[in-house]
């Protein structure tokens, strides 16, 4: 019951806040592993939890136009190939060095969220077959870090798709959510076969993930940028947390 108790709350907000900005795997994997479980199987529950929750953000996005599909195959299928990409590095480089590069970048993409025209900002789009290439592209890129090393993929991915690939806030957001849910898929099935996924814990916190993610696709729809900023930031910050807790007390 202690795990349940633990978990299940800590989905719910990792489900909303993942549903808005991306990241929600920053709280809910470190419960799993709180609540006892094994790395490997807190992964794969989380992967299982995450999956089920993003799925229902996914359709909530696309049901109400936030997601354009014309071209998004080629964007999937690239995430998918950097992520194995990325996991072949993994097994061939440390990660400490792009451990510490990211330091650098956190503080630098704060700043620039706080901006008060960092989201909000209107660029001129692209054509759309160039908006395809762009975005394919990134999600290559984003892959091969997804399968490197992982955090905070879908919130710089969002964050790329405005910035870079020119898209407006809530069609970068369902975007983001569809390569998401392409790559959790992938690795889910991993952990499926390999029997990972602690079924009980991952049913039922499943259903808090779930929750947290529709009433965070409910905000975001509601709220917009405004209410995106603050959680990127926080989710940022944790990310940075995260990671002087592995290079400097951990280590």
């Amino acid at each position: 019951m202690l795990e349940y108790l633990i978990v299940c709350p800590l989905v719910f907000l990792g489900g909303f806040v993942d549903a808005v900005a991306g990241g929600g795997g920053l709280i809910s994997l470190p419960a799993y592993m709180i609540a006892g479980l094994g790395p490997v199987e807190a992964i794969g529950t989380n992967k299982f939890s995450a999956s089920c929750g993003t799925f229902v953000a996914t359709m909530r996005y696309s049901r109400c136009g936030y997601i354009q599909w014309r071209g998004l195959l080629s964007v999937v299928i690239a995430a998918l190939v950097g992520s194995w990409i990325g996991a072949r590095l993994a097994l061939l480089m440390e990660s400490d060095i792009f451990k510490t590069v990211m330091l650098i970048i956190l503080p630098i993409t704060a700043i620039f969220v706080l901006n008060k025209r960092a989201l909000s900002k209107y660029r001129v789009p692209f054509a759309v077959r160039k908006t395809i290439v762009v975005m394919t592209i990134l999600a290559l890129f984003m892959g091969v870090y997804d399968g490197f090393y992982g955090p905070g993929t879908g919130t710089f991915l969002m964050l790329l798709l405005v910035c870079v690939a020119r898209l407006r806030l809530e069609r970068a957001v369902g975007t983001t959510k569809v390569i998401n849910l392409s790559t959790n898929i992938a690795s889910l099935s991993v952990f499926l076969v390999h029997g990972k996924i602690v079924f009980p814990l991952a049913l039922v916190a499943a259903v808090f993930g779930i929750a947290g993610n529709y009433i965070g696709s409910k905000y975001f729809m509601q709220k917009g940028s405004g209410f995106v900023k603050p959680l990127i930031v926080v989710v940022l910050s944790i990310f940075f947390v995260k990671l002087c807790w592995e290079l400097f007390i951990a280590a």
